[in-house]
């Protein structure tokens, strides 16, 4: 049982990295200031929970998000000493993801001080300079509705098969709205790998402002994991 939980940690840990190294590094190689290059980080964000799912699905179910975990708890999925250890594995993997990121920038040629590394902001931080109330009531919505579709589609063996599709695909579907606005956070443990790297190289600014992006997607989570325990249905034996 002991090395089964290490194994579902080891997989959290790097599903994580690869959705941190890929998702955020998409969002500084490709950028995200035209319709195109929004499409292309939301879409890295996506494809990396759907390839991951595939990958480390049948491990741990690749949550590799602290709120999926959280919405998880609520609904007594998975139990408390399991959640806690998911989390603290994701924030490692993200760290990870970040670092390898930063590590790969450094070598880019010409690159000059690095900027940015997919980190979440509001105020001079966000596009379009979102206030710290905005970024709080967008950052706790779209996680709601990523929690609320993971939570659903997981729901019975039926729809399961497709989870991973369902699950990328509403990923891509709140980027696509928030990327603007946060630049999409939705993952404590995505937003506090990205700010710590920048706090390394020198800048506080993410490291001051990830609290929002922490403290929202936990809430978002909560309030989706109540609101699918009102919701959901009486789960049929055979299905659930």
């Amino acid at each position: 049982m002991e090395n089964m939980s290490v194994k579902k940690y080891l997989a959290e840990l790097i599903g994580t990295m690869v959705l941190t190294l890929v998702g955020c590094g998409v969002a500084v190689v490709v950028g995200c200031s035209t319709p195109a290059e929004v499409v292309g980080t939301a879409l890295a964000f996506g494809l990396s929970v759907v390839a991951m799912a595939y990958c480390i699905g049948r491990v741990s179910g690749c949550h590799i998000n602290p709120a999926i975990t959280i919405g998880m708890l609520i609904d007594k999925r998975i139990g408390t000493k399991d959640a806690v250890g998911y989390i603290v594995f994701q924030f490692i993997g993200a760290i990870i993801g970040a670092a390898l990121l930063w590590a790969i920038l450094t070598q880019v040629g010409d690159w000059g001080a690095i900027t940015s590394l997919g980190q979440n902001g509001y105020g001079e931080a966000s596009a379009h300079d979102i206030s710290v109330a905005g970024a709080l009531l967008v950052e706790v919505l779209m996680t709601f509705i990523f929690v609320l579709a993971a939570l659903g589609v997981t729901s019975t063996k039926a729809t399961s098969a497709q989870a991973g599709i369902v699950i990328g695909l509403t990923l891509v579907l709140v980027h696509l709205m928030a990327i603007g606005l946060t630049g999409t956070s939705v993952n404590p443990a995505r937003s506090f790998g990205p700010a710590l790297m920048m706090l390394a190289e020198g800048s506080s600014l993410a490291i001051e402002q990830v609290w929002v992006f922490i403290l929202a997607p936990v809430i978002g989570a909560i309030i989706a994991g109540i609101v699918w325990k009102v919701l959901k249905p009486e789960d049929d034996p055979e299905d659930a």
